[in-house]
């Protein structure tokens, strides 16, 4: 017989949230007792955690550890969820930047930052979820958090595209990252997709589709 404490890597789809993963599998593995480590929005995609029964308990000494994150970002327009989620402005000039402004000013958000997490997140505020105010029209009041990031790095350039790497601790929003860097740069950003592909030692390379899990 399985064991019902086990621990999946899974490969979350685009456009699924992380509770979607947790109750297919709830059913597939007919398991009461599953919880995931660590929330991905809808449109990131890549390593989701997986707990059930007895390995439930390990899910708060899962999210501690280090993430690591590929993506893109869009230079030149904002959004109000600095994601896909929210329809982007209209592009602003960006005929005076230089590749090496954009490779250079990663050094200001590498080490220990000060990162005010987007409107559009799932943090509480009295109670009520931070989009839920956003969506709303009201101004949630986040307050800025110290995040690490230990790498940061551009990975590739095709204006508006920037590609990057991020390596950083938990609670870090990759989106707020995406809006500041654009904001530093004066030109604004949003991201426009993102897969986590490491936590800790565990790698997307080594998770399972959503299918193998479900056929």
């Amino acid at each position: 017989m399985e064991t019902p404490d086990r621990v999946l890597l899974v490969n979350k789809p685009l456009e699924w949230t992380s509770f979607d993963v947790v109750n297919k599998l709830r059913y597939r593995l007919k398991q009461k007792k599953i919880g995931h480590a660590g929330t991905l929005d809808p449109l990131a995609t890549g390593l989701l955690i997986i707990c059930t029964g007895k390995k439930c308990k390990e899910i708060e000494s899962f999210m501690g550890l280090e993430k690591e994150y590929t993506g893109t970002l869009v230079l030149g327009q904002t959004t109000p969820s600095y994601d896909l989620e929210t329809e982007p402005s209209q592009p602003v000039d960006m005929s005076h930047l230089t590749v090496d402004q954009i490779q250079l000013l990663t050094a200001r958000f590498t080490g220990t930052i000060q990162q005010v997490p987007p409107a559009h997140s799932a943090i509480k505020v009295n109670g009520t979820r931070a989009y839920t105010l956003a969506r709303k029209g009201k101004e949630a009041g986040l307050e800025p958090r110290t995040v690490d990031v230990r790498v940061f790095e551009i990975t590739g350039i095709e204006l508006p595209a920037v590609s990057f790497r991020v390596v950083c601790s938990k609670g870090t929003y990759i989106r707020s990252l995406a809006h500041d860097f654009g904001q530093a740069l004066g030109v604004g950003a949003y991201l426009s997709a993102l897969c986590r592909t490491r936590i800790g030692n565990y790698h997307l390379a080594d998770a399972l589709e959503i299918e193998q899990i479900m056929p």
